[in-house]
């Protein structure tokens, strides 16, 4: 059954050597979904640059199917399980995806949102309750929120005509849902700044669930209930997008009369960069993937990351312009360069005691 799922989701299998490092990836999102593509590219280039084999399995943004995912890759014949598979809490699907793992014991790694608050009494932490799950790795995401909005409110403060009646700015926020942790903590970001904003006001805060259609639809409504509003915080670009697409129905001008902001590197956030259309834009997360496979393919060659912290977070957004667009874009070109991940291994690298799994770096 699962073999016949991999020919319908699969992306890419890295052809390699039959002794190398075998990861599945059980991405939440759509293939044809830009930030999740482009994550399952990161990996795929790290998966290349340390001759590891990688299989990508797409969940199509139903946890119920990322949990099926799971079941599936268990009950695989033995000689045919990966080494590792990589599966993600979003919508809070992890710890009944580790219950379907538990049977076969396949070493599993938590990439992009890791396990918190109540769903811990579930699961214990790494390698306790389910001594197979080995850690997990996760963005700083309250830092995509907090850059973004205080981009936001730097560059409103600067046009009067953003202004409202009261002399404060009005805020819209369009978050992403309400169960995924990466999701809670950008938006923690973003209020926790707000409350060292006295001239700012945040009029509501919804969830368009990553849609740029429903955001478009809750933004209609919000433009009306709040006409003094013109500072819009979104948690991704497509969601940033959906609410810019109504702002224009309404004959604004995003960039000029009213503000957006968004979370993601797709190729329509970074042309709207360039065009001054959207005003703050951070991303680089989509390669906590990339780096999850530096750090897998330590641990099978003797470098436990267990003297690092089983639960690592790092800083990984980094804010974007016009002059950091144009390197990404050559960067992360299908045509561009080979992507240095063998310079951030532990095993290929003997003298770095800590990981720095940063974007910027790899823009310099």
């Amino acid at each position: 059954m699962l073999r016949k799922i991999l020919l319908t989701t699969l992306l890419w299998s890295v052809v390699c050597p039959a002794f190398a490092v075998s990861v599945v990836f059980i991405n939440p999102g759509r293939p044809d979904e830009a930030y999740w593509r482009q994550a399952s590219q990161g990996m795929y280039e790290a998966a290349k640059s340390l001759d590891m084999t990688l299989e990508v399995l797409y969940a199509e943004r139903d946890h119920t199917k990322a949990i099926a995912l799971a079941h599936q890759v268990a009950a695989l014949p033995r000689p045919q399980r990966p080494d590792y598979l990589i599966i993600t809490n979003d919508y809070g699907a992890a710890p009944a995806m580790l219950r379907a793992i538990a049977p076969a014991g396949i070493a599993t790694f938590l990439a992009f949102s890791g396990i918190h608050g109540q769903e811990r009494a579930m699961t214990g932490a790494p390698r306790t309750k389910f001594p197979f799950w080995l850690g997990s790795l996760e963005p700083r995401a309250a830092d995509a929120g907090q850059l973004t909005v205080q981009t936001l409110i730097e560059k409103a403060r600067k046009l009067p005509n953003l202004r409202g009646a009261d002399g404060k700015l009005h805020l819209l926020a369009i978050a992403g849902d309400r169960s995924t942790p990466s999701s809670i903590a950008r938006t923690e970001g973003m209020l926790q700044t707000l409350k060292k904003s006295p001239d700012v006001v945040l009029e509501q805060l919804v969830y368009g669930e990553w849609q740029r259609d429903k955001a478009a639809e809750q933004a209609r409504w919000l433009y009306e209930r709040y006409p003094q509003a013109r500072l819009v915080w979104a948690g991704s670009d497509m969601m940033a997008f959906g609410a810019m697409d109504v702002w224009r129905e309404r004959g604004g001008k995003p960039g000029t009369d009213a503000l957006f902001s968004g979370i993601n590197t797709s190729k329509e956030a970074m042309q709207s960069i360039n065009s001054g259309e959207l005003s703050a834009l951070a991303g680089g997360h989509f390669l906590c993937g990339a780096w999850a496979m530096v750090m897998l393919y330590d641990h099978a060659n003797g470098r436990d990351f267990r003297d690092e912290g089983l639960e690592l977070e790092f800083p990984m957004f980094t804010l974007f312009d016009p002059a950091l667009v144009r390197r990404f874009q050559y960067l992360f070109l299908p045509s561009g360069p080979n992507k240095p991940f063998r310079a951030y291994s532990k095993a290929l690298q003997p003298s770095l005691r800590q990981y720095n799994f940063q974007l910027e770096p790899l823009l310099r």
